[in-house]
């Protein structure tokens, strides 16, 4: 197999309050090579989003490690690990996490902005129109459908060709049709770009599409 593009080493997190310390994940030691497709499943509260959270380095570990195209985030700043994630990682949130004051084009158009890319606009373009958005260029989030949405919030994450695309239940608050379509685009731009993809989900159907399967209970995989 090829080096890997991610590694999580013996993960653990917990929290602590005053009723005492809650364990959310125990353990969780896995990594993957460029190109390969993990589900993460399990029971709501499992631990599974947390995980997802702590790979992006959005949270941090109580212990452990990830390494992310060979640099370890958590021995990184919170700015570091920001230009690791620009640099490398796109998302898909099942919140879509849109903003609002901004059309479709534009939405997808801000990573590109920020990363100082002067083709953004034909780049944003071509890439809502290989999701099915030809027609809604210029049409703010609440214009548009929960599948359009998910669209653009696909094309944003595609649109900087990143290494790694996690996914928090891309399809969980979508129709059957709708959530197949936004399926069968990140499979397709998966293998047409060799992105490492990475979906939290509860849908079997999902996890059946994915080479792996990490399934979490009570915080440890099983």
């Amino acid at each position: 197999m090829s080096e890997s593009i991610i590694s999580v080493a013996h993960v653990f997190k917990s929290v602590t309050d005053s009723t005492g310390t809650l364990a959310i994940l125990r353990d969780i030691d896995f990594s993957l090579a460029a190109g390969e497709s993990l589900a993460i499943v399990g029971a709501s509260g499992s631990g599974k989003s947390t995980l997802l959270s702590i790979m992006a380095g959005l949270d941090t570990p109580t212990e452990g490690q990830v390494v992310v195209a060979g640099q370890d985030l958590f021995t990184l700043s919170e700015d570091d690990r920001a230009q690791v994630r620009a640099a490398h990682m796109g998302f898909v949130f099942q919140s879509f996490q849109l903003m609002a004051n901004l059309t479709a084009l534009e939405n997808v158009m801000l990573p590109l902005e920020l990363a100082g890319r002067k083709d953004r606009v034909a780049t944003a373009q071509a890439m809502l129109v290989r999701v099915g958005l030809a027609q809604r260029l210029k049409h703010y989030p609440k214009l548009l459908s929960g599948g359009e949405q998910q669209r653009v919030a696909l094309a944003r994450a595609f649109v900087m060709a990143p290494q790694i695309l996690l996914a928090d239940e891309p399809t969980g608050s979508l129709d059957h049709a709708t959530g197949e379509t936004i399926l069968n685009l990140m499979f397709e731009l998966n293998q047409e770009r060799g992105t490492t993809l990475v979906l939290v989900t509860h849908d079997p159907r999902v996890a059946d599409r994915c080479q792996r399967r990490l399934v979490i209970e009570a915080g440890q995989q099983r």
